[in-house]
């Protein structure tokens, strides 16, 4: 089945959703139904009830008589003054709503509508004079169509959950009722999707953060506000080291910047007229000066490279920063650690010639792909370009150029990619890596973007050889992105068995009795002296050692269930042989004592 045939069938359920809806609580509302990527959904305001998820069998009950009814989709086109009159008189306030909008306003609302529920529009009527309303059986909605021949035509389908969202996306509306559903063209490819999805509730990082104890909210600290515990901390700062290598290979340097400052830097960046709402406002009790947490580095990195004058010998500038920003997301949108107040950035920019652009490009692509290799990440690309609309700063000429040039770097390096408009920052394009997980999901990881914005608005410069000044080109790369996003992508990719080197604790030693203690002191001195060098270099072993007067049956279940990476079990007859017996999830084996240190560090 084709995608468009997916669509279709997608957003008929939606409406046979809606109309079981309907038939069981006949004062609904309805607001608008899409299909979306593996399924649908339709917002809907009952007055005075509640659809909980203990509903969703009776409703699927219902479709299920619809689908069997295999009502035909009939479609209707009427004065969009006749569409206001069957809403009005089936009191269908919110269908009202987008009609008269519609009819004030045909190119803006018709463009939201077509995103909404419609279906994709590539140039929105300027002038609405009609409208289409579909009908399945006892059934009738506003609809531009995009529907299969009849109800009975639906493929398989399972609603899956109920969650709230505002009308229209905006908080001051009535807050709706979202069921959402899934639905492919067979029940294998629904059994498939269904049992990826309960894999993926258990590899869930929210419930793996808490069973690992890996980081914790508080009320009292605020939403979107992560704390790290000790084994957290460990894994943050262990991705955070090998970032850094990374870069630190090609030339980096670390610099420092404060949390707070004033809000003109972000005025003379762009960023204040971009996001300023989204920013933090800090009021100094000392001056008047209107100061901000801050969002991002990259206008204090432009700072630093100010500071003194600059010649063409010195290019390319190189800083790296993994700091802490701060951005006022709305609160419906914080969840785990995808989304959070508190992201910390493992931040970085290039600054440089135009005839180095290509190597300093290849180079943080050399990084990515070699970070994401090593957590066993397929990585593809995706160019973020800009589109036709406003919402970007700079030269179109120069936007143009950075666009062939990322597509040129990304085709030198043989990586697979995609191009997509209306992606690109308000500075400039960029390359989104786009990493599959364990099961399957695609997720925006690292990021390089080419910036000729933000050079010009600082009056950045360097004195060329032939003696004048010229403006530098900029890169931003993050490797990791948000850290505490990256988390909860590799928290969930690896189902909390972290590779050996990123383990919060890497080694548990079990032992089955008291009288191998002493042997316990000698595999302690071995890995207190062993030092690991792979990927990440010159890290302790973290371990610790499970001595309680418990059986080991205990022991190796709390330590399995923690997903220790190397469990040592030491009992009378490894001490006799002198060797240690290793449990990883793949396999159990003996080794020589002496064999220990190098066994840990193939690993």
């Amino acid at each position: 089945m084709s995608e468009d045939e997916l669509k279709s069938m997608r957003h008929s359920l939606a409406h046979i959703m809606a109309q079981a809806v309907q038939r069981l609580w006949p004062q609904a509302k309805f607001g608008v139904g899409p299909a979306i990527d593996n399924g649908f959904y339709y917002d809907i305001y009952l007055d005075g009830a509640t659809i909980s998820e203990d509903s969703l069998p009776k409703i699927e009950k219902e479709m299920r008589k619809i689908v069997s009814a295999n009502y035909p989709f009939e479609r209707r086109d009427v004065a969009i003054d006749e569409a206001i009159d069957w809403a009005k008189e089936n009191q269908q306030n919110f269908k009202i709503e987008l009609l008269n909008d519609l009819k004030r306003s045909g190119t803006t609302v018709a463009s939201e509508l077509s995103v909404k529920y419609i279906g994709s529009v590539n140039e929105a009527p300027s002038k609405v004079k009609t409208v289409s309303l579909y009908s399945q059986g006892d059934y009738v909605d506003l609809c531009r169509g995009g529907h299969v021949d009849s109800t009975g035509k639906v493929g398989a389908f399972k609603l899956t959950k109920v969650a709230g969202a505002y009308w229209r996306g905006n908080e001051n509306n009535l807050q709706m009722q979202r069921i959402y559903g899934v639905a492919f063209a067979t029940q294998e490819e629904l059994d498939k999707y269904l049992e990826k999805i309960e894999i993926a509730k258990q590899r869930d990082h929210r419930k793996l953060g808490r069973d690992l104890d890996l980081y914790t909210t508080s009320p009292l600290v605020g939403v979107g506000l992560p704390l790290f515990t000790p084994r957290g901390t460990i894994l943050r700062e262990v991705v955070s080291q090998y970032s850094n290598q990374l870069r630190q290979k090609f030339g980096f340097e670390k610099v420092w910047t404060p949390h707070i400052t004033k809000k003109d830097l972000y005025e003379k960046s762009g960023h204040w007229a971009k996001f300023g709402e989204e920013l933090f406002l800090v009021k100094s009790q000392e001056t008047s000066d209107e100061m901000a947490l801050k969002p991002m580095n990259c206008p204090h990195h432009t700072q630093i490279f100010a500071s003194r004058p600059r010649s063409y010998r010195d290019m390319p500038v190189r800083y790296l920063e993994t700091t802490t920003d701060y951005r006022d997301e709305k609160t419906g949108e914080l969840g785990g650690l995808n989304r959070v107040r508190s992201l910390t950035q493992d931040d970085s920019h290039v600054f440089c010639r135009p005839d180095q652009i290509e190597e300093e490009i290849n180079n943080l692509l050399s990084a990515a792909r070699e970070l994401y290799e090593s957590i066993d990440m397929k990585l593809r690309v995706r160019l973020s370009y800009r589109d036709d609309s406003d919402s970007y700063l700079g030269n179109i000429d120069l936007w143009n150029s950075a666009q062939g040039q990322l597509k040129s770097a990304v085709e030198r390096v043989g990586l697979d990619y995609f191009e997509q408009d209306g992606e690109a920052a308000f500075y400039g394009p960029k390359i989104d890596f786009m990493a599959t997980d364990a099961i399957g999901r695609e997720h925006q990881v690292a990021t390089v973007q080419l910036d000729f914005v933000q050079p010009q608005r600082f009056g950045l410069e360097y004195v060329d050889i032939n003696g004048n000044s010229t403006t530098p080109v900029m890169i931003h790369c993050a490797l990791l992105g948000s850290i505490e996003r990256f988390l909860s992508v590799f928290i969930e990719h690896t189902g909390g068995w972290f590779p050996f080197w990123a383990a919060p604790e890497q080694v548990r030693i079990l032992t089955i009795n008291d009288s191998v203690l002493g042997y316990v002191d000698k595999i302690t001195t071995i890995l207190s002296e062993t030092t690991l060098t792979k990927p990440v270099k010159y890290n302790d072993v973290r371990f610790t050692s499970d001595i309680r007067n418990e059986s080991l049956g205990k022991k190796i279940r709390e330590a399995t269930s923690m997903k220790i990476p190397v469990q040592l079990i030491v009992g009378p007859k490894d001490v006799e042989a002198s060797e240690v017996s290793i449990r990883t999830q793949a396999r159990e084996e003996k080794i020589p004592l002496e064999n220990l240190s190098g066994y840990l560090k193939s690993l």
